[in-house]
């Protein structure tokens, strides 16, 4: 126990990812799972909730001991924090509002990311359809670790640094941008721009202590942090032959039920809140799959297991090439407003006027 891990490359595997024919093959036996579906009506008064929780602890640790709002910032902001990225997980799968209003979902899962203090919805969103899509595939699944963190992440302490550098916008925030660096759409641009403001508005309102107690907590919750067990219980192989791998335990309050997360790839348009019950209209496609006990034990073990590390993933060759260019969903409307005040036609008209004095 302890020493260098063992492994000197991913797992290589040919065979689909078990989800989809496993999707199949309840939805035939259990059709009625269809009616999970949807949207969870709660969930937006919940994050509503969790927003005004975070700005009412900004006003109340604004004159505090740096001490107390630091240890305030892990074991109360970064939890709230955390889940608040798992909220926009939730959402990036249309779950507050719907298949049919995306651009609702989107624009809540920006007023969502406000006290997490670093813009991250959109941009998130983004990468994790393909997480789903192309699970493991190399060069589209950008929750499998690079190559250089695998090969220089090996011992103990090293995998511990490597857990700590896990928060934003570090390694699990900067991979997307080295595995797949898609170009930015017009609503990052407005995640950026409203969460500056929204930055700004606390600095100003509350001091720097409260800015700090936002993001530090968003970051301290990301790395070593039993909020944090997630990152590493989902995916990384802790027994063969098993890609994907939940937790029951009671993190999943805190957490939008991120631990039911073999249920969660089955099925990723159930709402989170609706994913026990999903286990258990189906309980015999779950028992008998391995399971996480302790999300602090996973962190635990991930160090200290020389058979864990960044290269204990399963991976596949990519089935589709890169796109780079991403869909611009505010196009329309700025589009609209231009056509609205003739700014082409003006432009066209200054253009024409200035080539004319050329010609003169």
């Amino acid at each position: 126990m302890g020493g260098v891990v063992s492994r000197d490359d991913f797992m290589w595997t040919y065979d689909e990812q078990p989800h989809t024919s496993r999707r199949k093959e309840i939805v035939k036996k259990y059709p009625q799972i269809k009616e999970l579906f949807g949207v969870d009506p709660s969930l937006k008064w919940v994050i509503a909730a969790m927003v005004a929780v975070q700005v009412f602890f900004c006003w109340l640790l604004q004159n505090e001991d740096w001490l107390l709002v630091t240890i305030m910032a892990y074991c109360c902001g970064g939890v709230i924090n955390h889940a608040l990225t798992l909220a926009i997980h939730d959402i990036s799968h249309n779950t507050a509002f719907g298949q049919k209003r995306s651009f609702d979902n989107r624009v809540f899962g920006i007023f969502t990311n406000l006290p997490i203090g670093i813009p991250i919805s959109v941009a998130f969103k983004k990468y994790h359809v393909e997480h789903h899509r192309y699970l493991g595939e190399d060069g589209l699944d950008t929750d499998v670790p690079t190559e250089f963190e695998a090969k220089f992440f090996t011992s103990p302490f090293r995998k511990f640094v490597w857990l700590i550098l896990q928060v934003q916008p570090l390694f699990y925030g900067l991979r997307p941008l080295i595995i797949y660096n898609k170009l930015p759409n017009d609503l990052e641009i407005l995640n950026f721009a409203v969460q500056i403001a929204f930055d700004l508005v606390i600095l100003y309102a509350f001091g720097i202590k409260a800015l700090f107690y936002l993001i530090f907590g968003t970051l301290i919750a990301m790395g070593v942090h039993p909020s944090a067990g997630h990152f590493i219980s989902e995916h990384y192989v802790f027994t063969e032959g098993q890609e994907t791998y939940s937790y029951y335990g009671p993190w999943n309050l805190c957490t939008f039920n991120v631990g039911y997360h073999m249920e969660h790839h089955d099925f990723p348009y159930v709402p989170s809140r609706s994913l026990p019950a999903l286990r258990a209209m189906a309980p015999e496609y779950y028992a008998s799959l391995d399971q996480h006990q302790s999300w602090t034990w996973v962190l635990y073990s991930f160090v200290i297991d020389p058979k864990m590390g960044p290269y204990a993933r399963h991976k596949r060759v990519a089935s589709a090439p890169q796109v780079l260019e991403g869909r611009h969903i505010l196009r329309k409307y700025w589009e609209g407003i231009f056509n609205y005040f003739a700014i082409p036609e003006i432009s066209r008209w200054i253009s024409s006027c200035i080539s004319a004095k050329k010609t003169d």
